[in-house]
């Protein structure tokens, strides 16, 4: 963890565990996310997800309506990510004004996240190939693209990510009843849907 952590902080990439799969993590600013696209190959238009330690942590890069309180508390931590609106605009492949946050539930990530701060949290693979379990696995493939990169110890439950969901801000943030599903993960749409339709 330490060295994990250490390396995070220097701004290089870093492989850690989560409830579903591994994740690529690197601090959110402009170098260290030229690296991170570039051993995912990923394009610069794709953004990509911030894992936080806890909410309070989420609140320091966006806001957090009461909607998204509630959702978070209905549903299995780390099962849901959320897009939520940036305090002020961050790089655009983080999503510029609006950013994908997940509030993790692994014990290793949440502990590596209070050390550094939010990580980015796309999965620890190449952009089109199956992502693996093992983060050892996982970071060992990822360094045969450059430097060795160091890992938190942990094999990954696997299968679904997690549930990518937004509101139409439109409604204003006391109203946000109008519930996207961006990306349906290990919950369901219409489990979603059916937990916004008890709210009205």
């Amino acid at each position: 963890m330490e060295r994990a952590v250490k390396a995070a902080l220097e701004g290089k990439c870093i492989v850690y565990p989560t409830s579903t799969q591994p994740a690529l993590g690197c601090i959110p600013n402009s170098d260290s996310l030229d690296l991170l696209f570039s051993l995912k190959g990923r394009l610069s238009d794709q953004p990509v997800s911030l894992g936080v330690a806890n909410i309070e942590q989420a609140r320091e890069l966006v806001q957090v309506p009461e909607v998204a309180m509630e959702i978070l508390s209905d549903f299995p931590l780390g099962s849901l990510t959320l897009l939520l609106e940036a305090n002020a605009p961050l790089d655009s492949r983080l999503g510029g004004n609006m950013v994908a946050v997940r509030v993790m539930s692994h014990p290793s990530a949440v502990a590596l996240l209070e050390e550094t701060g939010p990580l980015t949290a796309t999965s620890a693979n190449v952009s089109g190939q199956i992502p693996v379990d093992d983060c050892d696995e996982a970071a060992e493939l990822l360094s045969r693209f450059g430097e060795e990169i160091e890992f938190v110890y942990g094999v990954c439950e696997g299968g679904l990510p997690s549930t990518l969901i937004s509101w139409d801000y439109s409604y204003g943030p006391s109203d946000m009843s109008e519930i996207e599903v961006i990306r349906e993960g290990i919950v369901g749409k219409e489990e979603i849907l059916e937990w916004s339709k008890s709210r009205t």
